[in-house]
């Protein structure tokens, strides 16, 4: 059982709703960094690591989160668990318009091709090109300009981060003395297209088209929501450290 210590909520709120409302902020924290542990999804939130399991097995039982395994970097020892939204918990966040749009943009195929359908999903992403034009202003660095699309995505309900890869670490380039080939990773958590985009891939192959031209560099998708990943993660080369 719960206990109200263990929720970070205003006092004197119904305990049921206490409940709710951190388990939405619980699902929120996974969505926008998972795979994440219990205990980073705690630290955000500023709740112990067992309360936010609590919370976790319950949104499980749910089927919005999974749990995935992960070993360390060496292999070691016990693989640790990470939590990510599912795709039922995608579906929860909201997609009221899709039986419309989908049968709106089947008559547009039929009628007109499928390049029309490839226009619509070019123009749904012109919001975000203008706004990215607008944050980056005469910024060249590319970190700087993947941070703010980014930032942009975030805006446009991706729930979007950057993860940096390819640091000189251990073994690396502060071992060998040899630079280490950079990048970082676009990962948009929430899909607000993901039914959408299943059926008509237009949509993500217009989205990765409009992130290389945007950054000026060839990116590179390794996952996406639409076709089952638990996030859409976006491989943009920073080069060599």
């Amino acid at each position: 059982m719960y206990s109200p210590s263990d929720i970070d909520v205003p006092a004197g709120a119904p305990v049921d709703g206490q409940r709710e409302s951190t388990r939405e902020r619980v699902l929120q924290v996974v969505l926008t960094q998972g795979p994440v542990s219990a205990a980073r999804v705690g630290e955000a939130l500023e709740l112990t690591a067992a309360a936010v399991r609590r919370h976790l097995d319950v949104l499980s039982e749910e089927g919005a989160v999974e749990v995935k395994l992960v070993s360390g970097n060496r292999g070691a020892g016990r693989p640790s668990r990470r939590y990510v939204v599912s795709r039922a918990g995608q579906s929860r966040l909201g997609n009221d318009y899709l039986e419309v749009a989908v049968q709106a943009l089947d008559q547009l195929g039929a009628a007109a091709g499928r390049d029309a359908v490839r226009t619509v999903a070019r123009q749904r992403f012109a919001a975000v090109e203008q706004r990215y034009r607008e944050a980056i202003g005469t910024t060249t660095d590319l970190k700087e300009r993947t941070n703010a699309l980014a930032r942009v995505l975030d805006g446009e309900g991706f729930a979007a981060s950057v993860r940096t890869v390819g640091r000189a670490g251990r073994g690396g380039a502060a071992t060998t003395g040899q630079p280490t080939l950079r990048a970082a990773q676009i990962c948009q958590g929430h899909c607000p297209l993901q039914d959408l985009a299943a059926q008509f891939p237009e949509f993500c192959e217009e989205e990765t088209e409009l992130f290389a031209r945007l950054l000026g560099v060839d990116v590179r998708r390794l996952s996406t929501v639409p076709t089952g990943g638990h996030v859409c993660t976006t491989h943009v080369p920073l080069g060599r450290g």
